[in-house]
């Protein structure tokens, strides 16, 4: 996934910030409401992390501009307020979660991985593509009672694949969930990390349409 971190405290987004990387989603940084509008304007996101009190505004008139406007990417709410009555304006406002700091780093990566399958339509953390068994919250996959291991980046890439099924994804999308702004991106990352996942799940795992994009296909076997 794609996602934007809204957050002023520097040590709080520095720890989320890395949680997030090292699961292997890509993540852009914005500590003001106006930086945040900027990057969501330049950018397509999978989710947003959003504090609700910002130098700059009030995170909960940002994301109830949102939803007017009919954004409907997924907001999980971070916030030091632990009232139920703050939870449910959030929750009103049109956030999906809510995590009341300070929060437990592994809680927030299963949060983003819940809310992420929601909206994907698929809320069972289990999928079967072919002979592959995957565990979408635990990040596992089996083939005949064999784990395969991934790489956070080789998840996170077929993640992409597994969210949007028989969709055709683009170099460009697919970078998208890799790089943050800013980031050098190398020409022939995608082929890389294709070619890898073919090997570990299959040769028809991802089906190339030649100058389109990939798309997933149905792996029969080793």
């Amino acid at each position: 996934m794609r996602i934007l971190l809204v957050e002023d405290d520097t040590l709080l987004g520095m720890a989320v910030r890395d949680q997030i990387a090292a699961d292997g989603h890509a993540v852009d940084w914005a500590k003001r409401i106006g930086e945040a509008e900027d990057h969501l304007a330049a950018a397509h996101y999978d989710l947003v992390l959003l504090d609700l009190m910002l130098p700059d505004g009030r995170g909960l008139d940002f994301l109830r501009h949102r939803r007017q406007a009919g954004d409907t990417m997924p907001v999980i709410v971070l916030t030091a307020r632990d009232q139920v009555s703050d939870r449910i304006a959030g929750l009103n406002a049109g956030a999906d979660d809510y995590l009341v700091k300070p929060f437990d780093l592994d809680e927030l990566s299963a949060r983003l991985g819940a809310v992420a399958r929601r909206y994907a339509g698929k809320p069972n953390p289990e999928v079967q593509l072919g002979e592959l068994t995957i565990d979408m919250a635990a990040r596992s996959i089996r083939r005949a009672g064999r784990q395969i291991a991934l790489t956070a980046r080789e998840w996170s890439l077929f993640e992409a694949f597994l969210q949007r099924p028989g969709m055709l994804l683009s170099k460009g999308q697919l970078e998208e969930r890799l790089y943050t702004f800013g980031a050098e991106v190398e020409s022939n990352t995608i082929e890389v990390y294709v070619a890898r996942l073919r090997k570990k799940l299959g040769a028809d795992t991802i089906c190339t349409e030649r100058g389109l994009g990939y798309r997933l296909g149905q792996p029969g076997g080793a």
